[in-house]
């Protein structure tokens, strides 16, 4: 096995629980932040991902895997926003319903 693919491999594995426990511990206030940064970041992916999947000298399967990171990363981006705009919802002051007495 390549050693670039070995460093791969144990930088995913190492990643993924790091990763989950990083975020299972973030205060709920810096939820809204945290995911405007991760949105920026897929960002960063989505075009990393088309200049792979878009090289005409590239192997067929680095061309499917950069099709799948940016079908992802696009996935994540829009997920991403309507979860923010959901957030920033909560915290609005509900106007009176027109017509009601108070």
């Amino acid at each position: 096995m390549n050693s670039e693919i070995e460093v791969s491999i144990w930088v995913l594995i190492l990643a993924i629980p790091l990763g989950l426990e990083l975020v299972k511990r973030v205060s709920p206030l810096l939820h809204t932040p945290l995911m405007s940064l991760t949105n920026a970041i897929s960002a960063i992916s989505v075009v990393g991902a088309i200049l792979v999947a878009s090289a005409s000298d590239s192997p067929t399967l680095s061309r499917v895997l950069g099709c799948i990171a940016v079908t992802s990363a696009t996935i994540n981006i829009v997920s991403g926003f309507l979860i923010t705009d959901r957030m920033l919802k909560m915290f609005r002051k509900k106007e009176p319903a027109k017509g009601r007495r108070s």
